[in-house]
């Protein structure tokens, strides 16, 4: 409870979302939180499926009081948009965690310290969402018509991964930033301890764990520019991206431990994330003649995600 409790220390007699102490209460709270992660997932535990799904289910309820919270205190328009953002955001992360599958295996990184590597992506990304959902913000409150290109780039993204096949995906080892470590720092040959960097002979060498963060981390900035402006089509108010964004990714390192060996089986998860693109393009793009509501969209995304699922579990692809 948390992110609730530290929420809860705004002045109740102010009812703007945009609320500066409510800023500072929410971040040191994912701070705070972020640390506690960090302490409880270290070793081989983490790896556990029972651990993991405790970690999933602690984090999917805090997110939950939360967005209660901003219900409750700021008004339910306000809470179906927390909701609507962090469903869409879950949604879309997951494609993340397929990412990591294939960079966990193409690098050969052990399980035991997939966690690390995992941690620090994610608090990358925080920040690298950060960023830029505030450009974001502030370009949609200053040009309203770029909703509408915003909702065209996520239909283009929603044909081309409803055009890729799964035999396409590759680990994104070389990047442009991987790259620059490599310019930067000799890289050794293989992981044999938790370090990000080590010294060999006097010299400071770059380990395999350093690269895969700074995959998952060039990873995550395509992903955030696909799901960052699909988040625009729930609500254009700073604080519910930028929240929904970040409860939704709390949860991804506890998520990819859950998940990691049903992926592979979820046939049409992807075709599920396509279709889920292509409404929120859509609906972006058609905002000037007709409005979904919230809740519309809320039920929509759920749908879409609960009949991929139970495809992949029910329905056997053809060989």
């Amino acid at each position: 409870m948390m992110l609730l409790a530290a929420a809860d220390i705004v002045d109740r007699g102010a009812r703007n979302i945009q609320s500066p102490t409510l800023w500072v209460a929410f971040l040191c709270a994912v701070f705070v939180l972020l640390g506690v992660d960090l302490h409880f997932s270290k070793g081989k535990d983490t790896e556990r499926f029972s651990t993991a799904m405790g970690w999933s289910v602690f984090w999917i309820c805090l997110s939950v009081a939360f967005g209660g919270f901003v219900w409750f205190r700021y008004g339910g328009e306000q809470g179906l948009e927390f909701f609507g953002g962090y469903l869409l955001e879950k949604s879309l992360s997951v494609d993340n965690l397929f990412v990591f599958v294939l960079l966990f295996s193409a690098l050969k990184v052990p399980g035991q310290y997939q966690h690390r590597v995992l941690f620090w992506g994610v608090l990358g990304a925080l920040v690298l969402r950060g960023t830029l959902i505030m450009f974001g913000v502030a370009l949609v409150h200053r040009f309203h018509p770029i909703v509408m290109v915003f909702g065209a780039i996520l239909v283009i993204t929603a044909i081309k991964l409803a055009l890729t096949k799964d035999d396409d995906d590759e680990a994104p080892v070389e990047s442009w930033l991987t790259r620059l470590l490599r310019t930067v720092f000799p890289i050794t040959n293989s992981i044999d301890g938790p370090e990000f960097f080590k010294r060999v002979d006097g010299r400071l060498f770059a380990t395999p764990l350093l690269i895969a963060v700074a995959a998952a981390e060039s990873a995550d900035l395509v992903f955030a520019l696909d799901s960052i402006p699909a988040v625009f089509a729930v609500t254009d108010d700073s604080f519910l991206v930028f929240s929904s964004n970040v409860c939704a990714l709390l949860g991804l390192r506890a998520l990819y431990f859950v998940v990691r060996g049903a992926l592979v089986k979820l046939t049409y998860l992807k075709p599920g994330l396509s279709a889920i693109l292509l409404f929120v393009g859509v609906k972006m793009l058609a905002e000037p003649w007709f409005q979904v509501p919230t809740g519309t969209s809320i039920l929509v995304i759920s749908a879409i995600l609960s009949v991929a699922v139970l495809a992949s579990v029910f329905i056997k692809p053809k060989a």
